[in-house]
């Protein structure tokens, strides 16, 4: 059930950042012998779930298969129909789920399954492109991950103001991976006057990759003309008034890239869920700090996050860490 479980997490990975409202869910369906039949990943809002996409690929080898699904099927009609009802009718004779659905509208579908004689198997796991999703449902707001790169003894630009490049290019490339899985990048009026960032996510040659995220900008003060217009942008006063409209939206998993007087300003709303952080192998002494004031006044009030990835990017570190872990309960 290994490459099954693997191939139903992969098929999320890769529609993540296109699914929204909806989560990026993954489903691999096997045979009594464990061969792998078919996978299906959640499509744009509006069309099939993972589930769906995967029946409709096998067809009526589906009948007796086993189903590994990445989250609970879904138990109501929105704008597709239920999963439950799908695989039950296409004669699925196990499911194993390795998330159960927080969502209360749509949770139910493993007992919908049971009911009908599927066999159920609740097998945790934590699957990286659920989080997001998981922490926006439970908050009622989009799941923020703050991102930055700094030297090794924590600064993101040096005493003159420079900052480019404090990390390589295989950091680079990954960021630019990392915004296609994204809702929406946000930044603050700062950065977006004195940087003009295009917020794109582009593959190493400049082009732009298929998948963007929403430019988002917030702050008071007007953006000259010339900034951010190339592709255009949206700007709200605060960071409340910013995920409040990217939720009603649909936005669920957005990316803080602002300076630091942003970053703080999330951090003081205990809006950061995620953090993600580029180490450069360098040091400075001084210069421009992650954030531009102080959060707490005391070590017992830092804020404190869970490790879930420390590995090497090229020469640089890629850290990334989680105020909660999420996907079971």
């Amino acid at each position: 059930m290994v490459g099954a479980t693997e191939a139903a997490i992969q098929a999320g990975n890769v529609v993540r950042g296109t699914t929204s409202p909806n989560p990026p869910v993954g489903c691999a369906l096997v045979d009594a012998s464990g061969e792998l039949i078919a996978t299906g990943a959640t499509s744009p809002a509006g069309g099939p779930h993972a589930e769906v996409n995967a029946l409709r690929e096998a067809g009526d080898r589906a009948r007796g298969a086993t189903a590994v699904v990445t989250l609970e099927p879904c138990n109501h009609t929105g704008r597709t129909g239920p999963c439950s009802h799908a695989l039950t009718q296409a004669g699925v004779a196990r499911v194993v789920y390795l998330t159960a659905d927080p969502f209360e509208p749509a949770a139910g579908g493993a007992e919908h399954l049971r009911d009908r004689g599927v066999e159920v198997v609740f097998q945790p796991e934590r699957v990286a492109a659920l989080q997001p999703w998981l922490r926006s449902v439970r908050n009622n707001r989009p799941s923020v991950t703050l991102k930055f790169a700094s030297t090794l003894d924590g600064f993101t630009a040096a005493v003159d103001g420079s900052s480019k490049w404090i990390t390589g290019e295989k950091a680079r490339e990954l960021v630019h991976q990392d915004r296609a899985t994204r809702d929406a990048i946000i930044v603050g009026t700062g950065t977006a006057i004195a940087d003009n960032p295009s917020l794109t996510a582009r593959y190493p040659d400049g082009s732009t990759r298929p998948v963007q995220p929403r430019r988002v900008v917030v702050g008071t003060r007007n953006v000259p003309e010339g900034n951010l217009t190339r592709l255009g942008f949206e700007q709200y006063a605060t960071p409340e008034e910013a995920l409040q409209a990217l939720w009603e939206t649909g936005g669920r998993d957005v990316l803080v890239e602002g300076g630091p007087a942003l970053a703080a300003s999330f951090l003081e709303l205990d809006a950061v869920d995620a953090v993600q952080a580029y180490i450069a192998p360098a040091l400075l002494g001084d210069g421009r700090g992650v954030l531009n004031r102080s959060i707490a006044d005391t070590i017992a009030h830092a804020r404190r996050f869970r490790t879930t990835c420390v590995r090497p990017v090229g020469n640089d570190v890629f850290l990334e860490m989680e105020k909660d872990v999420y996907g079971s309960r």
